[in-house]
């Protein structure tokens, strides 16, 4: 799926494309899958690493305070589970539909279905078998959760065949991806979603995405045109200003949200919402550093790899929590 796409400037050494060898006429062929490597291909293409995201659907319960119980905590659960399955499902028909692209791209190569790793026709049935078992997941979560999972996969679908060819509207369906997240995991929960929740979410989102674009052109340098048409669109200074507006719009909705519950907790609240700003800023500024730096062209590798960045989140987790859970 196009919104989970990872690119980077940094080639393998020759030996380190085992799978693939050039062709007569220049392109990448692949060669025959190794002996017990058809397994651990099938687990590659399904990104794994990629689940990570999915965690956002633990934001609206954790906000609203009703996470821990365990009915709704099953149900999150599941929701997590159905995305997962659903997104690994369209990675494999996506990279079984964009194999040839794939094969002339200096780092999608190594993927296992574009090296010949995992056949495409098993790329396919596997896709379609993950899909259907995620949408029956969905539907075990509620119908409503089910819609959304839908609308998730037919935007994504959108998005590869047609969406992604036209600039800024690729980033905002990029960014929506990550505020469906947030929303399943509220329909789930069934807790109501407040406005400034939504702000924060939709313009973080825009927030990363910009800085994934940023990193990805510089890691595509003046390649990345005839690699992807819509990030030779974007100048450093365009990028720069959405990913400035889009984190200063989510700084302040969130420090306009904390403020908001004072007037509705008792004293014992210690403040503890407005307190949260402090490790939530500091973890916007950090993540921004590491955008400028030309890092963030993969998020979960950036959150997964930057030690600083997980304390300044475990820090806010930890504050933030205890506002919800102990404030009242």
């Amino acid at each position: 799926m196009a919104d989970f796409e990872v690119t980077s400037a940094v080639r393998a050494p020759a030996s380190s494309v085992e799978t693939a060898s050039p062709g007569a006429s220049g392109t990448t062929t692949p060669s025959p899958p190794r002996a017990g490597g058809l397994a651990q291909g099938l687990l590659r293409a399904a990104r794994p690493k990629q689940w990570f995201k999915n965690v956002l659907v633990l934001a609206a319960p954790g906000a609203a305070g009703v996470l821990l119980v365990p009915a709704v905590l099953a149900e999150v659960a599941l929701a997590f589970v159905a995305l997962c399955m659903v997104a690994s499902g369209t990675y494999f028909l996506n990279d079984a539909s964009d194999v040839e692209a794939d094969r002339a791209h200096p780092t999608k190569r190594r993927r296992p279905i574009a090296a010949g790793v995992v056949p495409v026709r098993l790329a396919v049935a596997t896709g379609v078998g993950l899909m259907v078992a995620g949408f029956a997941t969905a539907y075990a979560v509620g119908l409503t959760f089910l819609l959304i999972t839908v609308v998730y996969v037919v935007l994504s679908s959108a998005y590869t065949l047609w969406l992604k060819h036209i600039e800024v509207v690729d980033i905002a369906v990029i960014a929506s991806f990550f505020v469906i997240r947030a929303v399943a995991g509220g329909v789930a929960a069934d807790v109501m979603i407040s406005r400034w929740f939504l702000i924060v979410a939709t313009f973080g989102s825009l927030f990363v995405v910009a800085g994934k674009r940023y990193g990805e052109s510089l890691d595509l340098g003046e390649a990345r045109g005839s690699i992807r048409a819509t990030l030779a669109l974007y100048s450093p200074d365009y990028l720069r200003f959405v990913w400035t507006t889009a984190a200063g719009v989510t700084l302040t909705a969130y420090c306009l949200w904390a403020f908001e519950q004072a007037p509705a907790r008792a004293s014992s609240a210690l403040y503890l919402y407005e307190l949260s700003i402090v490790p939530f800023g500091i973890f916007i500024l950090r993540y921004a550093l590491l955008v400028e730096a030309g890092r963030a062209s993969a998020p979960e590798d950036v959150i997964l790899g930057d030690r600083t960045l997980q304390v300044i989140g475990l820090a806010w987790i930890a504050v933030f929590g205890a506002g919800v859970y102990l404030g009242g």
